[in-house]
């Protein structure tokens, strides 16, 4: 099941991103005084009592403004009331209930999600009590007072918020195994164009201005007799280009559609090359462990020689190097070179996402390993490799014991990961380990 999305929503200056600060654990968002500062829709991933959440920290709403940032902001924010699971309404005590606060409200009613209200800036309850209760008024449920800098009355809200996470039967994707593959990108890369090659028609929109493709967009394919459920989402701006607010929306749909994706095709320009935008873009599926396919569009626009393909490739390895394992295919969707053998590519890379080893298999090679290279020592003291095994698949996970978890360097991690991966391939997926202490009696 997909993580759940928290959105934070309210007008203006009553403290979001200080909310978001405190539940992200960091500092994350730019706090400042000032109304609309943040000019960012920024993401984390969130833990209340072994729940795991995805927050979203958004712009203000100012209802009725005609500036255009504040307006862009206003879009912004109902796109993220749209995707979001729960929401957060954060108004401020201090100022009281404004007609804003009641617009805002009407909002999120005609939303039809679960909505926690949240009164912020209450750092003494006896003090602000009436001035609290004053928010019934919204016709929201109970207001949870809170104070945010002072990080008072946060694990109430966080227990209200949770109470709204759909349930495992209740979501639609929760009993459907077809494949998911998010196509992700920078703008104008070519998602929308793979898909209506793929597809056959225009189901989605395109354009040549890029960030045409403002929400993400399910289509369904079916291929020899399989299913596949394709997700095309926002591309991603580098900031320097961003003028719209409402660009920055398309970061929080990429995490999304990688959250209930199995397999990601990171999209890149053949005519712009590799960038550091894509190594952005493609870190938010590698972090989730998520299947990657590098997908280099519009070949079919690059002079080449016999050379060509393989320094495109050498160029992407160094740039995307922590990609090592994805797979790489060069196409155009405009022609629709190659665009068929994408699919081999998918099947090949959700067989290896679900692949299992055998535990006495797996020992086997790591005897073989450790007996090629020995472990590291540290002041005296050697590292000790009991045994390995495989423990989770979506990406493949293996659990290492070791005599002291100090002594095991993530090199010497990374060369057991490239014997395992020569052995079994496991291409185009991530692998996981976990590092545990076993005490030898």
């Amino acid at each position: 099941m997909k993580k759940p999305i928290v959105a934070i929503v309210g007008r203006p200056n009553v403290g979001k991103s200080t909310l978001f600060n405190a539940l992200a654990g960091e500092m994350i968002s730019i706090v400042k005084d000032t109304p609309g500062v943040t000019r960012d829709r920024i993401y984390a991933d969130v833990n209340w009592l072994n729940y795991n959440f995805t927050l979203i920290d958004t712009g203000g709403i100012e209802p009725d403004s005609k500036d255009v940032i504040l307006s862009q902001m206003r879009e912004q924010a109902e796109v993220a009331i749209r995707t979001a699971d729960v929401i957060i309404f954060l108004v401020d005590v201090r100022q009281g209930l404004v007609d804003s606060d009641d617009k805002v409200a009407n909002m999120l009613r005609r939303s039809g999600k679960p909505v926690v209200l949240a009164v912020n800036k209450v750092d003494s309850f006896e003090k602000f009590q009436a001035d609290v209760y004053e928010f019934y008024n919204l016709g929201i449920g109970e207001p949870y007072p809170i104070s945010s800098a002072n990080r008072q009355g946060l694990g109430d809200l966080l227990d209200a918020v949770v109470k709204d996470f759909p349930k495992a039967d209740e979501t639609e994707e929760a009993e459907d195994d077809r494949p998911r593959i998010a196509v992700i990108g920078k703008p104008n890369a070519g998602k929308s164009s793979l898909i209506n090659r793929l597809t056959g028609e225009n189901r989605v929109i395109v354009s040549d201005v890029a960030g045409t493709t403002r929400d993400a967009v399910d289509t369904v394919l079916r291929r020899n007799g399989q299913e596949y459920i394709f997700i095309d989402t926002a591309g991603l701006r580098r900031k320097n280009k961003i003028k719209e607010d409402l660009e920055r929306y398309s970061i929080i749909r990429a995490v999304t559609a990688v959250e209930r994706a199995d397999v990601v095709v990171l999209m890149i320009d053949a005519t712009e090359g590799v960038t550091e935008q894509d190594a952005k873009i493609a870190g938010i599926a590698h972090d989730r462990g998520k299947g990657i396919i590098i997908a280099v569009n519009k070949w079919d626009a690059v002079e080449k020689n016999d050379k060509t393909a393989y320094e495109f490739t050498d160029k992407i390895r160094h740039v995307l190097s922590f990609l090592s394992y994805a797979e790489i295919i060069f196409l155009s969707a405009l022609t629709g070179q190659r665009t068929g053998k994408l699919f081999d590519l998918i099947d090949m890379v959700i067989a290896n996402q679900n692949m299992r080893v055998q535990t006495g298999v797996l020992n086997e090679i790591l005897a073989e390993a450790v007996a090629l290279n020995q472990p590291p020592s540290d002041k005296g003291r050697r590292l000790k490799i009991y045994y390995m095994t495989q423990v989770a698949v979506k990406p493949p996970t293996f659990v290492v014991f070791v005599n002291d978890k100090e002594l095991m360097h993530f090199s010497y991690t990374r060369y057991l990961e490239n014997q395992i991966r020569t052995a079994f391939g496991f291409k185009g997926t991530a692998l996981k380990f976990l590092i545990r202490e076993k005490k030898k009696d």
